[in-house]
């Protein structure tokens, strides 16, 4: 796989920590951002291949994420990932998150084999819808 550039977007430290480590060990280069907000702006000032963002996030969170990257960069792929909130599981964010625009879609707690799995199926899945 060639390098990527990627923007990695959740509200817990250690997750970003530990998935930017993963990502960069692999070739990628990654940034990183504490939530949606934060993420639109990154956004704005560059280019990247692939979102990895966590669903549930204060300040802005990822479904709103997700839309805004279908309507006004359509070419980036997204990974949602989720561990659920405190009255919904995490695979119903995630089933969310596919239904607005994710292209793919990993549950936490993961490993990096299962982190590669969701980056590969959203590089591999059809562009995304028209908005």
């Amino acid at each position: 796989m060639k390098p990527l550039s990627i923007l990695v977007v959740d509200d817990e430290p250690d997750i970003r920590l530990l998935v930017q480590q993963w990502l960069e060990a692999a070739g990628h280069a990654v940034s990183t951002v504490a939530n949606g907000t934060q993420a639109s702006v990154a956004m704005q000032q560059g280019r990247f291949d692939l979102v990895i963002t966590d669903v549930l996030m204060p300040d802005g969170d990822g479904v709103d994420l997700i839309t805004e990257i279908g309507k006004t960069q359509p070419t980036v792929r997204v990974v949602a990932i989720s561990g659920g909130g405190r009255y919904t599981a995490g695979s119903d964010y995630l089933e969310l998150a596919k239904a607005i625009g994710a292209h793919a879609a990993v549950l936490k707690p993961f490993t990096f084999g299962q982190l590669q799995q969701g980056i590969d199926a959203a590089l591999a899945a059809p562009a995304a819808r028209e908005w």
